[in-house]
């Protein structure tokens, strides 16, 4: 495997998280084609504008949430098909590139994909890179943790098309703190329905 991720790494200055998936090679392959999706499941991203430039080509400008001090960035990429997946350049900024590479996993009934996110940092010079250590994205272990949650869903529930239809058009434009409140009303509102089921239950019982 560090074999295999050293072929991607351009310098030293570079980060990388792998999480393993229930999909095929040209399915999650198919997934990966949707950049703006596979950003939009980081929850320390928060959207300002996704723009499409032209072919394969985005800008994309929000805000950071990773770092301690979040910060605000605005970034053109260009995005390539490769040989095991998909690489992401940056026009400008900190980061070089993005590569999210896809091998199959032999043995395991569970996992049939290894996907792995690799970071480079080879744009400028260390002393420069060390000036602009506020705007290292440390986000890539919980994006690589919350895309592993997303994928598993999505093998499980994406053939129900009202649930397919509520991740696409009402979930993904969400921002992150939209998300968590979401998730703890949806709670809420099922622990008062069973709540009320207990009740009716109880009642039935005790007069009926």
């Amino acid at each position: 495997m560090r074999d295999q991720i050293e072929v991607y790494i351009k310098s030293k200055d570079a980060a990388w998280a792998s999480i393993n998936t229930p999909f095929g090679i040209d399915e999650l392959k198919l997934f990966c084609q949707d950049v703006e999706r596979l950003f939009r499941i980081n929850p320390m991203l928060i959207f300002k504008k996704w723009q499409v430039l032209g072919a394969h080509r985005y800008r994309f400008s929000g805000q950071n949430i990773s770092q301690i001090a979040p910060f605000d960035f605005d970034l053109v990429l260009t995005v390539s098909p490769i040989a095991d997946g998909i690489k992401i350049d940056y026009q400008h900024g900190l980061k070089a590139s993005t590569f999210v590479i896809i091998e199959p996993i032999e043995g395991k009934a569970q996992w049939r994909t290894r996907l792995t996110i690799i970071d480079n940092y080879d744009t400028e010079s260390e002393s420069v890179r060390k000036q602009q250590l506020h705007t290292v994205d440390k986000s890539i272990a919980i994006w690589a943790e919350h895309l592993q949650q997303y994928l598993h869903s999505w093998n499980r529930w994406s053939h129900i098309a009202p649930w397919r239809w509520y991740m696409q058009n009402i979930w993904q434009p969400m921002k992150p703190a939209g998300r968590r409140i979401t998730y703890i009303l949806l709670w809420v509102t099922g622990l008062e329905v069973a709540l009320i089921l207990l009740g009716v239950a109880i009642y039935y019982l005790e007069y009926s």
